[in-house]
């Protein structure tokens, strides 16, 4: 199927998709703006995907049901690179956005896996494993997003792989309340045991000068994926600056992050970035992302 035609999914699906997007992830919403208007139906399938996914666990009271819910989407990938895909308000538009732009499955694939630990309530052990957790997902759906806009070469996978995985990090540590709310904590286990702390304590107590000791850690880990990321920028095509503007929003959180004195529970680290459209737009000219 050729790149460069209108979309054939239905207004309605796309729809769905957008105000699913403009809700749920108003940053990539944002994005979409930078994104050549052929190749952005594609790209808000892929992020009304990620909206799907990732709210698996929220979505349910018990883990099992969690669970049954990512089977579901792992069903619907196998289905649609079979060609028989599900009537759905998002996979009907994932499934023409896959064969457009012959999307890899092993993606997918290792996104949904790596989604499986949203179902536990334990947190990672280490932050490797959070970092992981981030490159598959977050890094995942970036390297999807470059593969839509034409930009398949090494240099531009790399440093989507990179700035993903630092805007996942910056994601876990800003959903930090969220999901002390939901009884949870994603920081590594291993840091909030040499912090003195346990992931109950910060469901039960909420923000201390040790979690903000943890939460500087891994803000640490992910500036330093965003300067990999960067390093590569010279080599990367213009064409991908869509998929990497998300570097320039992380940045910008973690500014934020770093004037509320790493703590994850101050407010400021949970608003919108302050002339976000200006930012984006500043990278988009200058292909700093």
């Amino acid at each position: 199927m050729n790149a460069e035609m209108p979309s054939r999914a239905s207004p309605d699906a796309l729809a769905y998709c957008a105000d699913s997007v403009r809700v749920a992830d108003s940053d990539r919403f944002a994005t979409l703006a930078f994104a050549p208007a052929e190749r952005r139906p594609g790209l808000l399938a892929l992020y009304a995907f990620n909206v799907e996914v990732a709210k698996s666990r929220e979505m349910v009271s018990q883990q099992l049901i969690g669970s049954i819910r990512l089977q579901w989407w792992r069903d619907a990938i196998t289905e649609i690179y079979e060609g028989t895909p599900r009537r759905h308000q998002v996979v009907e538009p994932l499934a023409e956005t896959v064969h457009r732009f012959d999307l890899g499955k092993d993606t997918f694939d290792a996104l949904l896996e790596a989604r499986e630990a949203d179902m536990a309530d334990d947190p990672p052990a280490d932050l490797d494993a959070l970092t992981a957790y981030a490159r598959d997902t977050a890094g995942g759906l970036v390297r999807l997003a470059l593969q839509v806009l034409g930009a398949r070469d090494a240099p531009a996978m790399a440093a989507g792989e990179a700035v993903g995985t630092a805007w996942g990090l910056v994601g876990l540590i800003r959903a930090v309340p969220f999901h002390a709310r939901m009884r949870r904590c994603a920081m590594p286990a291993d840091l909030l045991a040499e912090a003195g702390l346990t992931a109950h304590d910060v469901v039960e107590r909420g923000g201390s000068s040790a979690l903000s000791g943890v939460v500087r850690r891994v803000a640490e880990a992910a500036e330093a994926r965003l300067a990999a990321g960067r390093v590569l920028r010279r080599q990367v095509p213009r064409r991908a600056l869509p998929a990497l503007l998300c570097g320039a929003l992380a940045n910008g959180h973690l500014a934020q992050l770093r004037r509320a004195g790493w703590n994850p529970f101050d407010p400021r680290v949970a608003s919108p970035l302050p002339s976000r459209a200006w930012r984006l737009l500043a990278a988009s000219v200058s292909g700093r992302y």
